[in-house]
């Protein structure tokens, strides 16, 4: 009874193990969907700068962290995208 039931963990460890390394490293090296790139304009919501014109709320980000914030030309501190507009 042992015996099948290391026969029947070794065939679902070679199952999670299938596919090539190659596959693998080239799905951990994709990047993923992102909801902003270095470079893209910005716009902060109304809420969290009351008073001010679209213009004035518009930033640049300058880099994407790997937690998913961004970092703004001109703005100090990581920015989340639930702070700003959406896209319509």
């Amino acid at each position: 009874m042992a015996a099948g039931a290391v026969g029947a963990i070794g065939a679902v460890v070679m199952k999670t193990n299938s596919g090539s390394r190659r596959a693998r490293r080239r799905e951990r090296a994709r990047p993923a969907d992102s909801w902003a790139r270095p470079g893209m304009m910005v716009v902060f919501r109304a809420e969290l700068m009351p008073g001010r014109d679209a213009s004035e709320r518009t930033y640049q980000v300058t880099s994407l962290l790997p937690s998913g914030r961004v970092l703004l030309d001109g703005v100090s501190g990581e920015h989340t995208e639930t702070e700003f507009q959406r896209i319509r």
